[in-house]
């Protein structure tokens, strides 16, 4: 029972919501960069929240399965589709809901039209041990996920219960907010060392236009633009750095913590992005642009409970389907 990897893509890991409660000892949090889409491809499939999934960079996985799958790709708009094993008949397969998938039958998830990072999950999970409390893969201290690496082709990913079919498919079905075209608007709040910035400085990165640089990656997402401007310098004692904090180093411009980001930093942090927008940034490809604008705590409180809100009634809309079934 497993699934057979043919093409791992571009950049493909076992990513999961992360290890939390080991920053303090040093070790970073990791998990999937867009964390909404990954939770809602488990949700889609019965599978726990915090089950491993594949996070799949521009170009996704191309591979099949041993047994009949149900499965869902969620996150980036990639073109999947499979290939009967029989006929070699090509089917197009829809984002965004339950799919099932034939033994043998070839999947070919494609590349990503537009955003950059998109989830596949299976129904049942895969069979991966957690290390340090997590499937996430971090790569740089070659752990976790697959043999603590990025898959490769001819490589066999276990499966823990799969399942051929699922009760309720038609409902299975989650819609996500499509996203505007130009720059993104990143709401952030104000600190912890914005008092490290000079008015002018302040001014400049609210109403700058950045454009995402080439060499970001799952650490941190590098920005151009005009640079900010400090009062003296930028320079502190390290400290802790959170998922979406906007670091200021000497040049001035802005550099903004993911999933893969160090546990201290000694860079002034002149904001924080707001937890329900790091999924727009897991989605930005180089050359993407993003504005900043301020918020409070207030209001980051309220996006969280949207969007939790949003895949508790995912997950109704599934459990009233399968009351009706089991009613009928």
């Amino acid at each position: 029972m497993s699934m057979h990897i043919i093409s791992p893509g571009m950049l493909t890991t076992v990513q999961d919501l992360g290890r939390r409660g080991y920053m303090a000892s040093g070790f970073q949090q990791g998990g999937a960069m867009d964390q909404f889409a990954a939770r809602a491809a488990n949700i889609l499939l019965d599978n726990s929240e915090s089950d491993g999934v594949l996070e799949m960079t521009l170009l996704g996985v191309k591979a099949y399965f041993d047994e009949d799958n149900v499965i869902a790709i969620t996150g980036a708009e990639f073109a999947p589709t499979v290939t009967d094993s029989e006929t070699g008949e090509v089917t197009e397969l829809p984002m965004n809901c339950a799919v099932r998938v034939k033994k043998g039958d070839v999947l070919d998830c494609g590349s990503a039209g537009s955003g950059l990072r998109g989830y596949l999950a299976v129904a049942g999970g895969f069979y991966i041990a957690p290390v340090i409390g997590s499937m996430s893969t971090n790569l740089k201290c070659k752990v976790g996920g697959f043999e603590g690496r990025k898959l490769k082709s001819g490589d066999v990913l276990p499966l823990r219960y799969p399942q051929s079919d699922l009760y309720g498919m038609t409902s299975r079905v989650f819609e996500p907010e499509k996203q505007k075209d130009g720059a993104v608007t990143v709401h952030v709040i104000p600190g912890p060392q914005d008092d490290y910035f000079s008015d002018k400085g302040k001014n400049i990165f609210y109403s700058e236009t950045y454009s995402v640089t080439g060499d970001s990656d799952r650490m941190g997402i590098k920005l151009d633009g005009t640079p900010v401007e400090s009062v003296d310098g930028v320079d502190i004692i390290s400290d802790g750095i959170v998922a979406g904090s906007v670091q200021i180093p000497s040049s001035g411009k802005p550099i903004i913590m993911m999933a893969d980001r160090q546990t201290t930093g000694g860079y002034a942090k002149i904001a924080t992005v707001i937890t329900s927008d790091l999924p727009l940034l897991a989605q930005l490809r180089p050359g993407g642009s993003l504005r900043f604008e301020k918020v409070d705590l207030q209001y980051a409180v309220k996006r969280i409970k949207q969007d939790n809100k949003l895949l508790k009634k995912l997950q109704y809309k599934i459990l009233r389907a399968d009351t009706s079934i089991s009613g009928s």
